[in-house]
């Protein structure tokens, strides 16, 4: 019997050599990447896969992209569209496929493409642009929209606002394919979340904060009329709190199995570990450590639970390391690969090995 193919795709910065979409072949046992080819896009700054594994889509300079993927993972262009405002940072669709959410940083904007049953992207259905909370031109408060995520149930949408310092939750009316505002989470002030994960059960929610340098875990609660988030946890994210102001809290993932919750931080240059209570949802930290990079955007773990990719997108490189569980380590897997701009990482199973 084949063992399972995994590949890699990694959306970067394009402003300088690097081109596009970085597409990497997987050696699971080793926790190695090799890297095959670069897929053309202007700024890929985010990427995301179809729920049926299908398609990839990404962030580009001209809105959103969308590829086919083959079955070895190479990816075909199909189309892309204008999604009528500034380049948005996050990707991710909704349980059933048919939207694509867009979450603008730069112009606060929670955006609404519709997706075709044949991969093409279409019209956009919708556009919210957030509000800030005075007349103060800084960033702390002027919307900047750095994430968007469904809940699991596909009730809900959730937009995290970095610079208002908000979860705003949305419901999609299905009739109008226009976005209700029908909570609010209001987080502690300069605090600056940056992404929400749910737990695999969609019974917790974990929160990062960029410059609060903590991790929230709420329960979630979508059985009602109304969402109900409640906030159990704070945790910080840091192996030393004397330079705080230079630290900024960024990638969070969690294991395969949900046993595990991974986050990064730049300034400090850090992975941090914690084990997940399966009941309660709380964290317990086991590990901060330094991950030989510069400012590590993005990490993912490989689909065996034992190994960790980071995106270090100051030193142009992408680290990969084994997990030791036990003895709450990192070790690293050989020299770190050179890519230019390295913001974003997906790891996606494969139909058929790669032909050499």
């Amino acid at each position: 019997m084949n063992k399972e193919k995994y590949v890699a795709y990694v959306g970067t910065y394009t402003h300088g050599s690097s081109i596009g979409i970085h597409l990497y072949d997987l050696n699971v046992e080793e926790g190695t990447m090799k890297e095959r080819k670069v897929i053309p896009v202007n700024n890929s700054s985010h990427i995301a896969k179809s729920k049926n594994g299908k398609y990839l889509y990404s962030i580009a300079d001209e809105g959103v992209a969308v590829f086919s993927i083959a079955p070895d993972g190479d990816l075909t262009f199909i189309n892309q569209v204008d999604i009528d405002g500034m380049r948005g940072c996050h990707l991710s669709t909704d349980v059933d496929g048919k939207y694509l959410f867009v979450s603008g940083y730069h112009d606060g904007k929670v955006t609404v493409v519709h997706t075709h049953r044949d991969g093409r992207l279409g019209s956009v259905m919708d556009g919210v642009f957030h509000r800030g909370l005075g007349s103060v031109a800084e960033r702390n408060f002027r919307p900047h929209v750095s994430c968007v995520r469904p809940t699991p149930d596909n009730k809900y949408l959730c937009a995290v606002d970095n610079g208002i310092d908000q979860i705003k939750i949305y419901r999609i009316n299905d009739r109008t394919h226009k976005l209700e505002l029908v909570d609010v989470l209001r987080c502690k002030r300069e605090s600056a979340p940056r992404n929400i994960k749910f737990s695999k059960d969609g019974r917790f929610a974990y929160v990062i904060y960029e410059l609060a340098n903590t991790i929230e875990v709420y329960s979630y609660d979508g059985s009602g009329k109304l969402p109900q988030f409640e906030r159990l946890q704070e945790i910080s994210v840091l192996a030393a709190t004397d330079d705080e102001k230079h630290d900024a809290a960024s990638g969070i993932c969690l294991s395969p199995d949900g046993s595990h919750l991974f986050c990064s931080t730049a300034g400090e240059d850090t992975v941090g570990m914690f084990e997940v209570d399966p009941a309660s949802g709380l964290l317990e930290k086991r590990f901060v450590l330094p991950i030989s990079g510069e400012y590590p955007k993005d990490l993912e773990i490989f689909p065996d639970g034992k190994h960790i990719a980071v995106a270090n997108h100051a030193s142009n490189t992408i680290t990969t390391f084994t997990i030791d569980y036990d003895k709450n380590i990192l070790v690293m897997k050989g020299k770190p690969l050179k890519v230019e701009t390295p913001n974003c990482i997906l790891i996606s199973k494969i139909e058929e090995s790669p032909v050499n």
